[in-house]
């Protein structure tokens, strides 16, 4: 299993992309609020230790093909993942977190009661934790890049039909019921809150491709919410 830790200037965020989770859109905000996500933004810098591990592995796409087995473990993927990984010679299981220093940080903040700086470091929690999933797909491709292979897409539990409840058969997989530092809760939901995890197929037959919102009808999507606030 493949594990690193991250900075936060290894992670290229830019303001716009914190502007763009806050709601703001393509838009910047007015000079308050960006003081307010730049003096974040420099107290997030000191503390933040951000993580992603992975592994590749084989697995069996079973007959309906909606239904992956990986482990001896059966992942209910559903008929929209099942169709992006199809081809896939392998997968690979991940986790990506803000991490445990971040997760005190925002504690800290809700302690003071500050609504606004509790609200911007939601969104920046946000971005890191996608932030890192996209520092753990360049990681992986580098890896598999000499053996001719590409990577589909990540997909998570609790997405595109893939009820966030197999977390707790994932899990287990890495070795440890705390990847990355990263726990589950009785249902499902990780401790740390900022955190990623999920499955991606690799092989000479797949490529990543756009995220098709158009086949999900899971309104809450952070692709869709995305795709929707670069067009207002």
């Amino acid at each position: 299993m493949y594990q690193s830790t991250l900075t936060y200037d290894q992670l290229n965020i830019s303001l716009s992309e914190i502007y763009q989770q806050m709601g703001y859109g393509s838009k910047v905000p007015g000079e308050d609020v960006q003081t307010e996500v730049q003096a974040l933004v420099g107290q997030i810098r000191t503390i933040l230790k951000a993580r992603f591990c992975y592994f590749i592995t084989k697995g069996t796409p079973l007959a309906d093909r909606h239904t992956l087995q990986v482990m001896g473990k059966d992942f209910l993927i559903g008929r929209i993942i099942g169709a992006q990984l199809r081809g896939a010679g392998a997968y690979a299981l991940f986790v990506a977190t803000a991490g445990s220093e971040y997760e005190a940080f925002q504690q800290q903040l809700k302690q003071q009661g500050d609504m606004v700086k509790i609200f911007i470091a939601d969104a920046i929690g946000s971005v890191i934790a996608e932030k890192a999933a996209d520092c753990m797909e360049e990681s992986l491709q580098q890896e598999i890049k000499p053996y001719g292979w590409q990577h589909t897409n990540r997909f998570s539990p609790g997405y595109c039909g893939w009820d966030v409840s197999q977390q707790q058969l994932l899990f287990p997989l890495f070795g440890s019921l705390t990847p990355c530092g990263v726990s589950l809760s009785p249902s499902s939901l990780m401790q740390p809150v900022k955190s990623v995890s999920g499955i991606i197929g690799v092989g000479q037959k797949v490529r990543k491709l756009e995220y098709t919102c158009g086949l999900c009808n899971f309104k809450d999507c952070y692709k869709r919410k995305k795709r929707i606030t670069n067009v207002e």
